[in-house]
C-alpha cells in the first residue's frame, strides 16, 4: 500500500489493483487502534468525538510507523489494520428465488451435525442469510424439541403469547393460525417493534389432507415491482401503514411501510400481513395509488404465482424463515383426515447475526 497526504489533509490509500481510498481525518482519527482513543478489549471509544476539530488534517502518516494531526495527536498505523480498514464492507449475498427452486438447493442441516460442529452450523446460517430459510432434519419429536436448535443460537424472543408456542387448530382460536383454513402469503407480527426477525417452525404432526407450506422470497418479488412498475414500488416504500393486533391482553401497534428500504435505497423488510394491516384515511389520490400498487405486489406473492415455493414439512423437521424477508403460508386442511402440530419461536436479528460472525471469527 502506499500512502498520500492530500492538499486537504487527507489519508489517500493505494492498493495494487484496487481504485484509491481517501480517508477523512476525523474518521480515520475515531477507529485509530490506540488504546487512548478505543478501549482494545471492546472497541468502545473512550475520548468523545464531538470534541475532535471538524476541520482535523493528517500531518504526517507511515505504514508501521506514525501518523499525526494538526491538533497535535499522534500515534502508530499499523499496516494490516489500514488494510482491513479500506477493505469493502461484507454485504448480504441474497439469492432471489421463485417456485422452481429445487429442494436439493435449500438450505439444509441435521440436528445433531450442527450440534457437533460450529463450522456447519456458520454454513446453515449462511444458507439462511442467502435464501432467507433453513430446514434442520432431526429434531426430537417432543414440544421442546425446537428449542435445541435455538439453544444454539441464543435467547429466544418471548412475547404475550409465551416463548414456544403450539400452531395448531383449537376451539375458539384467538388467531387464524389456530384454525385449519389456509393462511396467505404474511409476515409474523408487524404490529410489533421491533418485528420478530426469524421463526423457527417445529413440525411435530402433520398427516392431515393439506397443510403444505408456502414460500415466497419477498426481496425478489419487490425486485421484480421495483422494476416492472417503479411508481408502485415507491408508493408501497413511501406510505406508512398501521398494523393491529388488539385482544383482552394485548393491544399492539406498529406504522410501518409495506416495504422498507435503508438509506441507499436497498430493501430491507417486507411487512405483508392482510389481517392486520390498516392504511389510514389518506387523501382519495394516495388511497387510489396505494390500492393499486398494493395490488400489484399482491399479483406476485399470491398462492398462484410462479413466485410461490411449496412443500410438506415432515415431524422432526424445523424450518427456520428469515420473518423480514419472506412470506411464508399454508395451504388448508382437514382435520378429519388427521392432525397438524407444529410448535414455533421467534429469535431477534442481532442474536442470529451476531452467532453467525462468531462462529465465522471462531
Amino acid at each position: 500500500m502506499d500512502l498520500t497526504i492530500t492538499g486537504e489533509g487527507r489519508l489517500q490509500v493505494a492498493d495494487a489493483g484496487k481504485a484509491p481510498v481517501t480517508l477523512h481525518p476525523v474518521w480515520l482519527r475515531e477507529r485509530l487502534p490506540d488504546p487512548a482513543l478505543l478501549d482494545l478489549l471492546t472497541g468502545q471509544r473512550l475520548h468523545e468525538a464531538a470534541d475532535v476539530p471538524t476541520d482535523l488534517r493528517v500531518t504526517q502518516a507511515a505504514l508501521d510507523g506514525a501518523i499525526a494531526f494538526s491538533d497535535g495527536f499522534a500515534s502508530h498505523l499499523p499496516a494490516a489494520w489500514l488494510a482491513e480498514a479500506i477493505a469493502s464492507e461484507t454485504v448480504s449475498q441474497h439469492v432471489h428465488w421463485d417456485g422452481t427452486l429445487d429442494p436439493a438447493q435449500f438450505p439444509t442441516a441435521d440436528l445433531a451435525a450442527v450440534q457437533a460442529d460450529a463450522a456447519a452450523l456458520g454454513a446453515l446460517l449462511d444458507g439462511l442469510d442467502a435464501y432467507g430459510f433453513a430446514l434442520v432434519r432431526g429434531v426430537p419429536l417432543e414440544l421442546d424439541g425446537g428449542l435445541e436448535l435455538a439453544d444454539l443460537l441464543g435467547p429466544i424472543r418471548v412475547t404475550n403469547w409465551g416463548g414456544m408456542a403450539d400452531v395448531k387448530a383449537i376451539p375458539n382460536a384467538y388467531d387464524l393460525t389456530m384454525t385449519p383454513r389456509h393462511l396467505e402469503p404474511h409476515s409474523d407480527n408487524p404490529y410489533r417493534d421491533p418485528v420478530p426477525g426469524y421463526i423457527l417452525l417445529h413440525c411435530l404432526e402433520n398427516d392431515a389432507d393439506g397443510g403444505d407450506s408456502t414460500l415466497v422470497d419477498g426481496f425478489h418479488a419487490a425486485a421484480i415491482l421495483r422494476r416492472d412498475d417503479p411508481a408502485a414500488f415507491a408508493t408501497l416504500t413511501g406510505t406508512d401503514v398501521t398494523f393491529r393486533y388488539h385482544d383482552a391482553t394485548a393491544f399492539l401497534e406498529h406504522q410501518a411501510p409495506l416495504i422498507e428500504r435503508n438509506a441507499a435505497g436497498a430493501v430491507v423488510q417486507i411487512r405483508y400481513n392482510n389481517r392486520t394491516e390498516m392504511v389510514g384515511r389518506l387523501p382519495i389520490d394516495q388511497l387510489d395509488a396505494y390500492y393499486a400498487a398494493r395490488a400489484k405486489f399482491w399479483q406476485l406473492i399470491a398462492p398462484a404465482s410462479p413466485l410461490t415455493l411449496r412443500f410438506r414439512l415432515q415431524p422432526g423437521e424445523l424450518l427456520m424463515m428469515d420473518n423480514y424477508r419472506l412470506l411464508h403460508g399454508r395451504t388448508g386442511y382437514r382435520l378429519e383426515t388427521g392432525s397438524r402440530h407444529m410448535r414455533q419461536c421467534y429469535m431477534d436479528r442481532d442474536i442470529v447475526s451476531s452467532r453467525r460472525r462468531l462462529v465465522h471469527s471462531a
